[in-house]
């Protein structure tokens, strides 16, 4: 079976971490989000899978290749220019000749697809949409169902005195092949304000699939670090990465940690890290793969790519860092402060309330900073 990924987004809430890195290659305990969503529709019964990209290309097909190591098949197409969510997929219409999963590129769910399938055939849908319930549903489009789950509204951020449910689209749609040819070619066009209300207008079968599973959008700097919080709490299906070698720390191979570093909560440390003496790693936290840190360092609910150097006597805590960072003794970072990649930090800084560090910047001793 195919499945369409749309993956052609900027990520603008996310830099800088995306100024290198689309926003499904950010890695997920070590693992580009992608490639975990990749595994976990293969598992599912989808052993092929269309990915409609425009932001830096080229980092998926490095990545990804034709999909061969994932054990399923995997077509890279670029968009020319911007076409929306229904715009790309009518781009790659013509690999499409069957019933179709799509999925939105940064929705992290673990949405039971065979279940979901079922129910469409079932009905005899024509276009089948995962909904969601959500605590506040004005931030959201409503999708107002039957008993029986036939759609019969869609509601854009209502006003609270119009919410009628709290179900929501969560972003994972199967469509019939025969609707594509409903969407016009060439054209920037949206499933949202186009093909489903032109669906549902034209009376086809069009249905809901409730579910209580799983779901995110990791398209914030807060929601990526809360997708690592729910991950390592078990609260979505992900098999963290190296061994189990005591109560809540999972390490991978060739790892360096001091006798003396103290862990509390869950903490993953990828391949080739090294921890230094006196360290306290306070989860849930993320080392990432070939990463040092520096004697006396506390770490504390954050993640932590690749190829970082974090000197002596550093404090991190609720934050992100990116990769091939060089920060020395005793700087602070705080309160969902981001610093992307090839950064080199100077001691005694201090970094708080949301701060941003581009890639390449170089911070002298003691700018400290707040945002």
């Amino acid at each position: 079976m195919k499945a369409v990924i749309l993956v052609g987004g900027f990520g603008t809430r996310l830099r800088p971490l995306t100024v290198n890195t689309p926003k499904p290659m950010l890695p997920l305990v070590g693992t580009p989000f992608i490639e975990w969503m990749l595994t976990n529709l293969r598992d599912q019964g989808i052993d092929e899978a269309i990915l409609c990209v425009q932001y830096l290309a080229d980092r998926f097909r490095t990545a990804l290749g034709d999909g061969s190591r994932l054990g399923m098949k995997v077509h890279i197409i670029e968009e020319p220019e911007p076409r929306g969510t229904a715009g790309a997929v009518k781009h790659v219409a013509h690999l499409l000749d069957d019933t179709t999963f799509v999925f939105n590129g940064d929705v992290m769910t673990d949405l039971d697809l065979q279940a979901m399938l079922a129910f469409h055939r079932a009905k005899q849908s024509q276009l089948t949409i995962a909904l969601t319930p959500v605590e506040d549903p004005t931030a959201f489009g409503l999708v107002e169902t039957t008993a029986e789950g036939r759609i019969t509204r869609f509601l854009e951020k209502p006003k609270p005195e119009e919410v009628t449910t709290n179900m929501i689209n969560a972003g994972t749609y199967i469509i019939e092949p025969h609707l594509f040819d409903d969407i016009p070619a060439n054209q920037h066009y949206m499933f949202e304000r186009g093909l489903f209300p032109s669906t549902l207008q034209k009376n086809h079968p069009m249905y809901g699939f409730a579910s209580d599973a799983y779901w995110t959008d990791i398209g914030t700097p807060q929601t990526y670090l809360e997708v690592h919080q729910d991950i390592i709490n078990g609260k979505v299906r992900f098999a963290l990465p190296g061994s189990q070698i005591k109560h809540n720390l999972w390490v991978g191979s060739n790892v360096s940690i001091a006798a003396d570093v103290a862990f509390h909560g869950t903490v993953v440390v990828c391949d080739g890290a090294q921890i230094a003496a006196g360290c306290v790693i306070t989860g849930p936290t993320i080392i990432g793969a070939h990463t040092r840190i520096g004697a006396g360092s506390a770490i504390t609910a954050s993640v932590i790519w690749q190829e970082n150097h974090l000197g002596p006597d550093m404090v991190v805590s609720h934050s992100v860092i990116g990769h091939r960072n060089h920060i020395a003794a005793g700087v602070k970072i705080h309160n969902s402060t981001i610093i992307s990649d090839d950064t080199v930090i100077a001691g005694d800084n201090a970094f708080d309330r949301g701060v941003r560090i581009w890639p390449g910047t170089q911070v002298a001793a003691q700018s400290i900073s707040f945002s």
